[in-house]
């Protein structure tokens, strides 16, 4: 006999524990499914990243997040979303991948590899970062090309090439150039972004105009190749010696396993999923999005300070419901 639950939680971050809080004080019956590890994100950011938010504004199922400073380390988040989850004892199986979600009856079949599980209501909370946005030019497809950054250690003394203009290219140019590697940016626009962090952005600025970081602005990644790496620019092609490829060039959400619930996008650019703002419920009956996925592409609009409140706005819709039918 197939388990079943109230809701089925996709997705153990930040977006998904609240969720999965506001549900357990409303005593519905729930089951986290994360396909890594508790906010997986977060243990995939860069081993020394500090948030641009603060503690404050990090904390979720009222539970005070103090930090050392004022704005918290990516160390100091893990340990905080660890206490939060078992404060709570929250109801969490990790490294349970979701294969499908199939709707019969009203109710949901969510398909694992281990087991099926049945819900009647599925809430989806997958966020992007692990869905990266690729440069899709020939070389990409080299090892020494990454989407992703951890420590500045293997680069010591490396040629590197780091593409992108926002935070997390500049924390990469940076950290990596200060451990002893030669490093060059490679940026679209004619200027970095201009809301990179505000103790982040003077520095990189100065070192790109003493020449400790070589920019090619206006310009992009034409190539790669084992050794070199090709530039478009605005006075030409440009082939420099390299070693590795950071290409921080963001995320999106991962838009086949959406489209594969059922989920329906509006026809902008930005590719937001169709839902009701009040309740965030999507275009298919009882299934919900909460946290950074509902910006579509438009990553930078969403982060965990503003979307904390998706999950409560959710489980009160879900009430709503439950109370409705019982009613009938």
């Amino acid at each position: 006999m197939l388990k079943e639950y109230d809701i089925v939680i996709i997705g153990g971050g930040p977006s998904g524990i609240a969720a999965a809080i506001e549900a357990k004080k409303s005593k519905l019956s729930y089951v986290i499914l994360e396909k890594g590890l508790l906010v997986n994100s977060i243990y995939n950011f860069p081993t020394n990243m500090t948030f641009f938010s603060t503690s404050l504004k990090l904390e979720i199922g009222e539970t005070p997040f103090i930090s050392h400073v004022e704005k918290p380390t990516r160390k100091e988040a893990l340990e905080y979303y660890r206490r939060v989850v078992n404060s709570y004892n929250l109801n969490i199986k990790f490294r349970s991948e979701v294969q499908s979600v199939t709707k019969k009856n009203g109710t949901f079949e969510v398909a694992l590899k281990q087991q099926n599980i049945i819900a009647k209501f599925v809430i989806v909370a997958t966020g992007y970062y692990d869905t990266p946005r690729k440069l899709n030019i020939p070389g990409e497809d080299l090892p020494k090309v990454k989407h992703y950054y951890d420590d500045a250690h293997p680069y010591i003394g490396m040629n590197i090439v780091v593409v992108g203009a926002a935070n997390s290219a500049c924390d990469v140019a940076l950290e990596t150039w200060q451990k002893g590697a030669n490093v060059t940016m490679v940026v679209r626009g004619e200027n970095l972004y201009s809301k990179v962090k505000y103790w982040i952005l003077p520095n990189i600025e100065n070192r790109i105009k003493e020449g400790s970081i070589k920019a090619y602005f206006s310009s992009q990644v034409d190539s790669i190749e084992s050794n070199v790496v090709n530039i478009k620019t605005p006075n030409g092609l440009v082939t420099i010696d390299n070693d590795y490829v950071l290409a921080m060039t963001g995320y999106k959400p991962n838009y086949s396993f959406l489209k594969s619930l059922g989920i329906e996008f509006d026809i902008t650019s930005v590719k937001r999923p169709i839902y009701n703002e009040e309740t965030l419920e999507c275009n298919v009956p009882n299934m919900y999005i909460a946290g950074v996925i509902a910006a579509g592409l438009n990553t930078s609009e969403l982060f965990i300070e503003n979307t904390r409140d998706h999950g409560a706005k959710i489980i009160s819709s879900i009430l709503s419901k439950k109370e409705i039918t019982r009613m009938l």
